[in-house]
């Protein structure tokens, strides 16, 4: 059966998800248009997820930033920055694709970040992004991004209230998740 071999050829579904076009028709049994259909399957899957959101949802938590993209990032193969603009009560305005980088990196530049909040009256930003090697263990790079925008924030009085890295849990790391102001990242 053909599912079968997909799974055994990426190894899980989330490696299905990340899978390009060609890569899927390596796969025994696929051709061009069966992965197609393979791919607008998982498109359809991943909208379906974003139309059960409320139209503004609460963002108050770091676990509910990682509810809000975690099905769109197990599909990201390289690190993208995402930016929550939010209005006075947490709740979503909309969400901006910052940046999407390299295997390892994500370079982001503060009027990148800021000038969606701008343009959407945003009265704070919740900043996001993946690690596509499973492990959301912030880098020095992270920790120093993230504090050149929070005083580039200060400065705009937008206030940047947490800095989320998606990853993958683990037996040993039961969250997908950190929040760089609960590991304390965010002081002056």
């Amino acid at each position: 059966m053909v599912g079968d071999e997909l799974l055994r050829h990426f190894g899980s579904l989330e490696g299905l998800a990340r899978s390009s076009l060609d890569e899927l028709r390596q796969v025994k049994g696929v051709g061009t248009d069966k992965a197609a259909t393979l791919l607008a399957a998982l498109e359809l899957v991943r909208r379906m997820s974003r139309e059960r959101r409320p139209d503004a949802p609460e963002m108050d938590t770091p676990a509910k930033v990682a509810d809000l993209l975690r099905d769109d990032a197990l599909a990201w193969s390289t690190e993208r920055m995402i930016v929550l603009l939010l209005n006075t009560r947490c709740r979503l305005i909309r969400m901006e694709t910052i940046s999407e980088g390299l295997l390892d990196q994500v370079l982001v530049h503060a009027r990148e970040v800021f000038r969606p909040a701008i343009a959407a009256g945003a009265f704070s930003v919740v900043l996001v992004h993946n690690h596509p090697s499973g492990d959301p263990t912030p880098s020095e790079a992270d920790i120093r991004v993230t504090r050149d925008l929070i005083r580039a924030g200060s400065l705009l009085r937008i206030e940047i209230l947490d800095h989320i890295v998606l990853g993958r849990s683990t037996s040993n790391r039961p969250l997908d998740f950190c929040s760089m102001r609960e590991l304390g990242y965010f002081h002056k």
